[in-house]
């Protein structure tokens, strides 16, 4: 591979690097203002309905890079796992050294195709729903987590007619996450904040198994 500079394009061959350098000053100068006056007209502030699902590996993982960024800046958050109860995930394992500013409740039995049994599964959802109803309406936490809260709704273990309009009603300061894969028509509406996860390649289809770290 050649070390020589990209080809210049026909508007900036021949410049001088101290032309070029003044060029794009100026080009960003521009940029700068026009992002400016775009800021200035976002004045509300608001909680949000946030919603990570697709088929590509990151929700959960995205969703508690949010709830970091909290404590960060000092928020009080709640998680809830409807899911992953029987994983010893290393989220879970830094969040117990912030016991003032974190309540954390994993909820779940394993996934649905580990306990085979419908019913243990809608009443372990039922529960861990009525346990982030409480900590969306209180005054203690600025952000909840519904992590994979998506896959209960999927399977109709809580009906998605009651989340929407209980969500409807939550704080208005108040920000919810929530994670899974196939989102719900109904909640995707909803949200201020979708973003979908597009799965290009994953090593488990090629025999990888799950990495400390990576996965959990």
């Amino acid at each position: 591979m050649s070390d020589e500079p990209a080809t210049r394009s026909k508007v900036t061959d021949g410049m001088s690097e101290e032309e070029l350098n003044a060029r794009h000053a100026e080009k960003m100068k521009k940029k700068k203002a026009a992002r400016d006056k775009i800021l200035a007209t976002k004045t509300i502030e608001k909680g949000l309905l946030i919603v990570h699902t697709g088929k590509g590996k990151g929700k959960s993982t995205a969703a508690f890079g949010l709830v970091f960024r909290a404590l960060g800046n000092g928020l009080k958050v709640g998680v809830v796992q409807f899911v992953k109860g029987k994983w010893e995930t290393g989220e879970r394992k830094i969040l117990e050294h912030f016991p003032e500013q974190v309540t954390m409740t994993a909820m779940g039995d394993g996934f649905t195709w580990e306990t085979q049994d419908r019913q243990r599964d809608i009443e372990a959802a039922k529960a861990a729903w009525e346990r982030a109803k409480a900590m969306i309406m209180d005054e203690e936490h600025q952000m909840v987590l519904l992590d994979e809260m998506n896959i209960v709704l999927r399977y109709d273990y809580l009906d998605i007619a009651d989340v929407i309009e209980f969500l409807k009603t939550k704080p208005a300061d108040k920000h919810v996450i929530v994670t899974g894969r196939n989102a719900k028509d109904e909640l995707i509406e909803l949200a201020d904040l979708v973003t979908e996860m597009e799965m290009v390649k994953h090593p488990f289809r090629a025999g990888v198994k799950a990495q400390k770290g990576i996965e959990f």
